[in-house]
């Protein structure tokens, strides 16, 4: 992780990105510590099923942020699955776009606002969301 996060901190240098920071750490972790509620802007890409993914990333947007989420082509069929994940943590859809590219043709970005605080309880513990997810039952 460590890695991934120092070559991504790298990249966003070379590019003149001032204001983009790269964390190596645990979502679930990151999300209970300093960075909660402080980014305008959450990007992640094959990370687990949506459900999932909202409660890695939720806890570290800020109210009013926007969490990116790259998907492929299972993307609608999460977001399907994704309505109680979004109203337990505060989020709501704010539309799909597609990925304009022939390599990601079949990938999707689903966008989502966040619209107050994540509730305390969440992200779970480490393993928690994969094993029950935020999904309708």
């Amino acid at each position: 992780r460590r890695k991934r996060a120092d070559l991504l901190g790298e990249m966003a240098e070379a590019l003149g990105l001032a204001n983009v920071q790269a964390h190596g750490e645990r979502a679930e972790e990151a999300g209970r510590g300093v960075l909660r509620d402080s980014a305008a802007l959450v990007i992640a890409r094959a990370v687990a099923p949506l459900p999932v993914l909202l409660e890695y990333t939720a806890p570290l947007a800020a109210t009013g942020g926007t969490i990116a989420a790259v998907k492929g082509s299972r993307g609608e069929a999460e977001f399907a699955e994704a309505g109680t994940a979004l109203e337990a943590l505060n989020c709501e859809h704010a539309g799909t776009e597609q990925m304009r590219s022939e390599v990601a043709s079949q990938m999707r970005v689903l966008l989502f606002r966040k619209l107050g605080a994540t509730p305390t309880r969440y992200p779970r513990r480490p393993g928690v969301p994969e094993k029950r997810p935020l999904a309708a039952s």
